[in-house]
């Protein structure tokens, strides 16, 4: 099999196109995500801490060096108000996510505690006389049917 066809046989399997519809699914739900921490639940808890805008929180470390008004070397800072953004979107990812999850695992439950289908009863009575009859056959072809003790 050439190095070609073999691809187009992986590549063109269910698992891969699924993983492929995942990743693409999920980056969308990132991006909505996102549009829901900065722009719905960002807001009201800044407003919440004085007005305070969580992305532009950060550290200086080393203040930025400015010659004529242009910025010659950028500030040193650690940036937690982006780090608590970030861990808050993961949070609210990982949520929701876990709701999905939760629900599918309750429907996979229902389905499997519906009762099975009603049994035919003359499927039974010939089922029970199959085994009976499996019980009255010799173990094996090579062995005599009468053995003396």
């Amino acid at each position: 099999m050439g190095f070609l066809s073999e691809f187009k046989k992986f590549a063109v399997k269910g698992n891969v196109i699924d993983l492929a519809v995942g990743v693409v699914i999920g980056a969308a739900f990132g991006a909505i995500t996102k549009s829901l921490v900065d722009d719905i639940i960002m807001p009201p808890l800044g407003l919440l801490i004085s007005g305070i805008d969580f992305s532009s929180m950060q550290l200086v470390l080393k203040e930025a060096v400015l010659e004529n008004g242009e910025v010659v070397k950028q500030a040193v800072a650690i940036r937690y108000g982006n780090f608590l953004q970030v861990l808050l979107n993961f949070l609210i990812i990982a949520f929701a996510i876990f709701l999905l999850v939760r629900t599918i695992n309750r429907l996979r439950e229902k389905e499997a505690a519906k009762p099975a289908p009603p049994v035919n009863k003359q499927e039974v009575l010939l089922a029970e006389i199959r085994d009976l009859l499996k019980g009255q056959q010799p173990e094996s072809a090579s062995e005599p049917h009468n053995k003396i003790v």
